[in-house]
């Protein structure tokens, strides 16, 4: 995994530096960090490992509280110099198609965790080598890691980046996710607690 290349991308929450990342340039859906201007990179940074969400980043679905958090997690790192590492693993690994394929089976009362499985999927599929490569890259060594999934903590734990701490990022429910957010939180671990 390799850095292609960077561009400084004006945001409603200041200027943000691109950098996207793959093995080789011809690569169209790379990998990308969003770094922040006050960046420094000394002491603990705040950052957030986001896995891609069409339809929530993109879109505003209601279905998951995908884009909510990371519009929260990009005024985080405004404020606070952080970053956001975006990794192009959607619908937790599965892929778009799968992804939709899934909501089709949510909507026939199955849950999120069930979906995947039905389709022949683990629950999730996502990894976070790649995350680690790229927080090594910027020369990242301690974080403050804005998430509520403790599988991302069990992967940072496991390599050379410190996790300080971790901030919570959590979305009051809607009536469209509520089933969402409570399969999350009751078979998948997340911590959805403000406590951190």
């Amino acid at each position: 995994m390799k850095r292609q290349v960077e561009a400084e991308i004006p945001t409603e929450w200041g200027y943000f530096n691109m950098i996207a990342y793959s093995e080789d340039e011809t690569e169209r859906m790379p990998h990308f960090a969003m770094v922040h201007e006050s960046f420094s990179g000394e002491g603990p940074v705040y950052v957030r490992i986001h896995s891609e969400c069409l339809t929530g980043d993109l879109f505003g679905s209601k279905r998951c509280d995908c884009g909510e958090q990371l519009i929260n997690s990009l005024k985080i790192c405004a404020e606070n110099g952080g970053a956001i590492i975006y990794l192009r693993q959607e619908g937790r690994g599965i892929g778009l198609i799968n992804k939709l394929k899934a909501y089709n089976l949510q909507d026939e009362g199955l849950n999120t965790a069930d979906a995947n499985v039905r389709l022949g999927h683990e629950v999730d599929e996502r990894r976070y080598e790649v995350a680690i490569q790229i927080l090594e890259d910027l020369k990242i060594t301690q974080i403050h890691l804005i998430t509520n999934n403790p599988l991302k903590i069990q992967a940072l734990d496991n390599s050379p980046i410190e996790v300080v701490s971790r901030i919570p990022i959590v979305i009051e429910a809607q009536e469209e996710n509520f089933n969402y957010l409570k399969t999350k939180k009751d078979l998948m671990g997340h911590l959805l607690t403000q406590e951190e």
